[in-house]
C-alpha cells in the first residue's frame, strides 16, 4: 500500500514500482544528482549514465511517480522536459496485517507545480 501525503492526491503507484526504482543504482545516481530541475541531456551528462539508459532509468522513477516532469516552453518551438524528484521521504514499514506499507512524502505544491501536473496528465492523455 502507497500512502500520498497530499491532501486529496491519488492513491499513488503500487509498492513493486516503487521498491524497483529504488533498488536500482542508476535511479538512485539520478536522484542525488537532481539538486534543480534537469533535462534528460542534463541527467544524462550529470551522472555520466548513456542516454538510451538514462530515458530507461527516467521511466522507471516516473512510474514510480518519484519523479515530477515540467516542460519548459522554448521560443524556438523545441520545448524541453525538466525532471525533479517528487518526494522528501519515503517510508516502508510493516503493517498490521504483515504487509509492506509504504508513505510517500511529498513537497507542498504551489501554483507552477500544480499547473505541471495538470499539463503533465494532458500529455498523457494525448499520448494514448
Amino acid at each position: 500500500m502507497v500512502r500520498d501525503s497530499r491532501p486529496g492526491a491519488d492513491p499513488g503507484p503500487s509498492l513493486q514500482p516503487v521498491l524497483d526504482a529504488l533498488d536500482d543504482p542508476d535511479c538512485r545516481t539520478i536522484i542525488e544528482h537532481l539538486d534543480e530541475p534537469l533535462t534528460a541531456g542534463e541527467v544524462s551528462e550529470e551522472c555520466d549514465i548513456p542516454m538510451s539508459t538514462t530515458y530507461r532509468k527516467l521511466d522507471l522513477l516516473s512510474e514510480a511517480q518519484l519523479l515530477a516532469e515540467s516542460v519548459e516552453v522554448r521560443q524556438d518551438g523545441h520545448h524541453a522536459t525538466r525532471y525533479r524528484p517528487d518526494f522528501e521521504e519515503v517510508i516502508i514499514a510493516l503493517a498490521e496485517d504483515r504487509t509492506l506499507d509504504v508513505s510517500v512524502e511529498r513537497p507542498a505544491d504551489d501554483a507552477a507545480d500544480r499547473l505541471a501536473n495538470m499539463w503533465g496528465q494532458v500529455r498523457k492523455e494525448a499520448d494514448r
